[in-house]
């Protein structure tokens, strides 16, 4: 979550301070708190990279 503020902010998107504070992995549904975690991980993860974020078409740059 900190790279993708970091790029809004450096893309010049105003992200509030208060937002972030209220921001949670936990309301997404691949968060289980019963069992084991299974992920595939692309291979430019598997190599230590942060995949690319994704920038969906005519997506506003403003909150």
């Amino acid at each position: 979550m900190q790279k993708i503020i970091a790029e809004m902010r450096a893309e010049g998107i105003h992200v509030r301070d208060e937002d972030i504070a209220r921001l949670s992995p936990l309301k997404f549904a691949h968060i289980n708190f019963h069992g084991r975690y299974s992920f595939a991980l692309p291979a430019e993860v598997q190599g230590g990279q942060l995949r690319s974020t994704r920038k969906p078409e005519g997506a506003s740059t403003t909150i």
